[in-house]
């Protein structure tokens, strides 16, 4: 292989004219190039704080400094190294899998340059070239960029625990020449890429090589993302704790809020547990909690009567809390997967199911006769603007249904989550500094629309509440299910054992 001539000067991709169809292939960078944000801290400070821990990222952001200083004056592979340690080291690779799958899409997505994408997306063979850990840009590239193949920094794993040992394996670091040598040995000696995007000098390396090379300059006016429904894949769901993209900025603020959040949450659980329900909407003011209800509050059942069905979709554990709030009365609820401590804990009086039909069945219809009751017939929460598919079950118990839709706003923590501990979703969502709470009353099923006034199957009662619920919310209505969710997020259909088996 004869080393090939390095050219230190290309044009910017605003000169890559628009017919992408004269490219049969293209190796493109990542940070920088195909995303706006030219640094990956973000994304590492990701893997060490929901694959690992709040004080591993707590290290990563005090090491910063030091990484600062080590890719600037020393060499970008040291300070990339140092980065892959302290966010790797100890983790199992099984965990940086499922977060690199379930956690920085979301984050990855947001930050997709509308321009270098453009050029990426008309391209037939799609190469991405990157210093980033394969293991944590791989599930993103392929899936929402449509990238063929993903050259990037390979990990060490111990054989005998699975775990990262926090160094790379050879030749190291995927930077400077080690990314033309990449690119030669995907594409060989005699076929190279069409196109090359870089964002740095040392990209000049693997795009000297290709035929065409485009430099992707970070200027003001290259600012635009590209729409999500642009992507690949949707991104429906999601994990991980944190709101906000975990810039230094943005991570500072956050460790300087925890202490004082987990006190405010501490504060806002427990103040408001004994009070009854019709004073806690002020005392959630007072808090700052804000919580919106809109639409007509059913009055509580007669003496005799059957209470009122209230069939909510999901967006955190604490939506049947909200409800009785709104309705200033207790009213029974329905759980899968909750602890003891939780339910002991719960407000309200909160029954857990078995998953058996027939009982559970028997056991709600039990809870109707004595009053109100929630169910959410999705099974679990959905963050993103989403209707899950509505288990048919609620249709079957009564005519006396009432839609509720339901949705808050979460500034910097999210109150749910699939690999975490559940217990602590509730003090996530009040660590928020102004949390809030919408809950829209919507009017009861006529009795056409019900199985036995109106003579519809369950089926047709439950996709027509989903419809009117996702109507006010302007939610889009899916076919997805609970096992769905915890397949990409979790790696296990969602039920209690499966989730301790692993």
């Amino acid at each position: 292989m004869s080393p090939a001539k390095k050219s230190h000067k290309f044009p910017p991709i605003t000169e890559c004219g628009g017919g992408g169809e004269e490219y049969g292939s293209i190796a493109a960078d990542l940070d920088g190039t195909l995303l706006l944000s030219r640094s990956s801290f973000p994304y590492f400070m990701l893997v060490a704080v929901e694959a690992g821990s709040l004080f591993r990222g707590l290290i990563l952001l005090l090491s910063l400094p030091l990484v600062i200083f080590s890719y600037l004056l020393v060499s970008e592979s040291l300070g990339i190294q140092i980065l892959i340690f302290i966010s790797f080291a100890g983790l199992k690779v099984r965990d940086i899998e499922l977060v690199s799958r379930a956690v920085l899409p979301r984050f990855y997505a947001a930050d997709v340059r509308k321009d270098s994408f453009e050029v990426f997306d008309k391209c037939k063979r799609k190469v991405v070239v990157t210093a980033n850990p394969t293991v944590m840009v791989e599930a993103f590239v392929k899936d929402y960029l449509g990238a063929d193949k993903v050259l990037g920094t390979e990990i060490a794993v111990s054989p005998r625990t699975k775990r990262a040992t926090g160094f790379v394996k050879k030749p190291g670091v995927l930077v400077g020449d080690l990314k033309r040598l990449a690119i030669f040995k995907e594409f060989g000696d005699e076929s190279v890429p069409d196109l090359g995007l870089g964002d740095r000098t040392s990209d000049h390396d693997f795009m000297s090589i290709c035929k065409k090379g485009y430099m992707v300059h970070a200027t003001k006016s290259a600012t635009a993302t590209i729409p999500k429904e642009r992507l690949k894949s949707r991104i429906i769901f999601h994990d991980g704790r944190l709101v906000q993209r975990p810039t230094p900025l943005n991570a500072v603020i956050t460790y300087l809020w925890l202490p004082l959040g987990f006190i405010l949450s501490i504060i806002r659980v427990y103040f408001n547990l004994p009070l009854p329900e019709r004073l806690v909407r002020y005392s959630y003011e007072m808090l700052g909690i804000h919580l919106t209800i809109r639409g007509h509050r059913p009055p509580p059942p007669s003496t005799g009567t059957p209470g009122n069905l209230y069939v909510l979709n999901h967006r955190t554990a604490l939506d049947p809390i909200i409800v009785a709030i709104a309705l200033r009365r207790k009213i029974s609820c329905v759980t899968y997967s909750v602890s003891r401590l939780s339910l002991m804990l719960s407000p309200i009086p909160a029954v857990a199911l078995t998953r058996d039909r027939a009982a559970d069945s028997a056991r709600m219809r039990k809870l109707l006769e004595k009053g109100d009751l929630v169910i959410c017939p999705e099974g679990t929460t959905c963050r993103e603007e989403y209707l899950l598919r509505f288990s048919a079950l609620f249709a079957e118990l009564s005519d006396r249904i009432v839609p509720v839709a339901m949705n808050c706003k979460q500034g910097m923590f999210h109150g749910t989550t699939v690999r975490g501990v559940k217990f602590w979703d509730p003090y996530f969502f009040f660590m928020n500094p102004r949390p809030s709470y919408e809950v829209t009353f919507l009017d009861r099923l006529p009795e056409e629309m019900t199985v036995n006034g109106g003579g519809k199957t369950s089926f047709e009662v439950a996709n027509y509440v989903q419809k009117v619920i996702g109507d006010v919310l302007g939610f889009e209505c899916t076919e997805l299910t609970r096992k769905d969710k915890y397949l990409l997020l979790g790696g296990n259909d969602g039920k209690v054992e499966s989730i301790n088996k692993k």
